[in-house]
């Protein structure tokens, strides 16, 4: 691809890093599938960007680095607040090298890259670490007791959805599509996803 569409290496990178948000979001936030194909969305237009447009390869390497921080966050989630900030760092410097002009330097646009790194810190200080805080925290009652109680769904549930029962908001699904406002049994727990049936 030539050089005559500055912009596109901007495109590129503001999708590799909303993706790696997305990312993030969705394993710190499991139980819907949205956010996993909005981030198959974002990543493959990175991916596409990185086929058409020159790269420097060893921007992969703090890129690689922040995706093994972020996965040590997951697994020593009382570590969380150093490996957070240091992915979120490695990441930004290993998106913003990524694409290359002509001449061998990065295309993205500077102001871009600071606001844009400013903000991943930012998310994956607040956003992804409440969010790991979260899954930490005990639940308020045994989850198993929620099995047999009767709900109400907050959305429309199928393959995903929302469900309020036993005081708490669940992630929900049913093998069958039930309308928002409808009574709902709960069956069973997949992790920290009710299933569910309608209640006649």
């Amino acid at each position: 691809m030539g050089f005559d569409a500055p912009w596109l290496p901007n495109l590129f990178y503001l999708c590799l890093v909303i993706g790696l948000w997305v990312t993030a979001l969705g394993l710190v936030s499991p139980g819907t599938g949205v956010l996993e194909a909005l981030a198959l969305l974002l990543l493959g237009g990175a991916a596409v960007g990185m086929l058409t447009w020159p790269v420097n390869s060893l921007a992969f390497i703090p890129l690689i680095l922040g995706a093994s921080a972020f996965v040590l966050s997951l697994v020593r989630r009382q570590q969380s607040g150093l490996w957070l900030p240091a992915s979120a760092i490695l990441i930004s410097l290993g998106s913003i090298f990524l694409f290359e002009t002509a001449s061998g330097g990065p295309a993205v646009q500077p102001v871009l890259a600071v606001v844009m790194s400013a903000f991943t810190v930012l998310f994956f200080w607040v956003g992804v670490r409440r969010g790991l805080e979260a899954q930490r925290a005990a639940p308020s009652f045994a989850a198993e007791t929620v099995i047999g109680q009767i709900g109400e769904t907050r959305s429309p549930v199928h393959r995903e959805g929302e469900v309020y029962v036993g005081g708490e908001m669940w992630s929900a699904r049913a093998e069958q599509p039930i309308a928002e406002g409808q009574r709902v049994r709960v069956l069973g727990l997949d992790g920290l996803v009710v299933e569910v049936e309608p209640v006649e």
